[in-house]
């Protein structure tokens, strides 16, 4: 998954209201699926969005 694929998305944008960016795009880097997940929930993404997220980092 590139950072191109999440690029002025919702999530990116939610992830932004809470500063939490860079510590998300660590984590999809790190093949981090937990942490990414649960600063998507943080952020307030919802349960569809994040699926898609986790299934895309799998690519």
């Amino acid at each position: 998954m590139s950072e191109l694929d999440l690029e002025g998305s919702d999530v990116l944008e939610a992830l932004a209201a809470i500063g939490k960016v860079d510590d998300f795009l660590e984590a999809v880097d790190a093949d981090d699926f937990a942490r990414a997940k649960k600063l998507m929930k943080k952020a307030g993404v919802d349960d569809k969005t994040i699926a898609w997220v986790l299934d895309q980092m799998n690519v």
